[in-house]
């Protein structure tokens, strides 16, 4: 028999498994030998040494400025040093925006963020869609909606889609062209649909100014598809329910018409992802000639696909006038970091 059956005690790690934990010992309630949690305030960070077109982008003042940046340029770096130093200055970092397209990047931005702050407080850096949802959830109809409103999961709208889609295979109003009314029970069809519908959303076109743009383009198939626009639009406010082309279009809505949060700079990582939704509420958030610092690269523009529109950086010096009237400045990021000369050419 061991000591610890005679004793009548069990030894600590029977007691850990058992779900009892051994009593603290001591006026200090901890046993001895007992770890504690310290936390170690975050030691000062060395800022990087920055090239000569990084410093320019930091020290850029008011106004907008477009940051060309291809791959291992230093452009997070530099976006982080520039947020920075508004900071330094003096500007509430509650009144600088950091906008971004992944969570991913999100959270990385964050991070990199609160490490080169010290652990200080520091700006609001969030997704397109984060940041849409959070101001249509703070202007939603309470009247309308009694329940927040809810994000669509594209399972969810294939599903939606693909029934409101067969649901109109006998009916005699819809006036899908014959050549296509086979079809409309196919998932190649539903994607091409929901393809439509979101590109819709982000040219800011609703079902009578598509239905416009089918009968001046002589297109029976777009036409066909506004009336599906308007019946989807009806069905996600029944379920009280938003895709993500609609989220976006509705806080560039409410954009218009309620007073947004003023910002003193927003800056923009990977702006050539952007679509043109994003671009007119980045107008509402930082146009006029403030100051807005975006991030991108042409080359790197992928995304077409689900709606980016790399005219949208090649068009940004027209697109966002600084105050006086005259086009944004425009910076290139040139050093790479990350691959020799050799390898860079070869990609050009």
């Amino acid at each position: 028999m061991s000591s610890s059956s005679t004793t009548g005690h069990v030894p600590y790690p029977q007691q850990v498994r058992q779900g009892v934990l051994p009593r603290p010992h001591g006026r200090s309630g901890r046993s001895p030998g007992a770890y504690r949690l310290v936390r170690t305030p975050p030691g000062p960070v060395n800022p990087p040494l920055l090239d000569a077109a990084q410093r320019a982008v930091v020290d850029h003042g008011d106004g907008p400025l477009l940051v060309l940046a291809g791959p291992g340029t230093g452009k997070t770096t530099t976006l982080v040093e520039a947020v920075a130093a508004r900071i330094a200055a003096g500007t509430d970092p509650s009144r600088i925006l950091v906008l971004t397209f992944s969570r991913k990047a999100a959270v990385e931005l964050r991070d990199r963020m609160a490490l080169r702050l010290g652990g200080a407080r520091g700006p609001q850096a969030t997704t397109f869609h984060s940041y849409c949802y959070a101001l249509v959830r703070a202007h939603q109809d309470a009247d309308l909606f009694a329940e927040p409103l809810r994000l669509l999961s594209g399972p969810e709208q294939d599903v939606t889609v693909r029934e409101l889609l067969a649901g109109q295979i006998g009916l005699p109003g819809v006036r899908w062209p014959d050549e296509l009314r086979a079809c409309l029970t196919t998932r190649g069809f539903a994607d091409e649909v929901r393809a439509v519908l979101a590109r819709s959303r982000e040219l800011g076109l609703g079902p009578d100014s598509l239905a416009r743009f089918a009968a001046r383009t002589g297109r029976p198939d777009w036409g066909a598809a506004a009336s599906f626009l308007a019946e989807y639009l009806d069905v996600l406010d029944l379920q009280g329910v938003l895709d993500y082309a609609e989220l976006v279009h509705r806080a560039v809505l409410l954009a218009d018409d309620v007073a947004l949060p003023g910002y003193d700079a927003v800056f923009v990582d990977e702006y050539q992802d952007t679509d043109p939704a994003q671009v007119r509420l980045l107008r509402a958030l930082a146009g006029g000639g403030r100051t807005l610092v975006a991030f991108g690269d042409p080359d790197q523009s992928i995304y077409a696909f689900r709606g980016a529109d790399v005219n949208g950086i090649l068009d940004f010096p027209e697109a966002f006038p600084r105050a006086d009237g005259g086009p944004a400045g425009v910076a290139v990021l040139t050093t790479s970091r990350r691959s020799g000369a050799a390898l860079l050419a070869a990609t050009r």
